[in-house]
């Protein structure tokens, strides 16, 4: 395991949060741009990707007392 300081875990956390909502919002809302028809397999994914990020940003983050 990569050995992290805390302030670099809370970076890190940051970040995957981050990550999580440019992933909903590409692949969900940015259908809504596009030309093409709404694709609900897309848009799972995006949900997926979306809830997966989150669960490692609050896993890698802990517990901030």
């Amino acid at each position: 395991m990569i050995g992290l300081t805390p302030e670099q875990r809370d970076r890190l956390s940051d970040k995957l949060a981050d990550a999580a909502n440019l992933a909903l919002g590409g692949l969900v809302f940015g259908q809504f741009l596009a030309d093409r028809p709404f694709s609900v397999l897309i848009g799972i994914c995006g949900f997926a990707a979306w809830a997966t990020l989150l669960v490692f940003a609050m896993l890698l983050g802990g517990n901030r007392r």
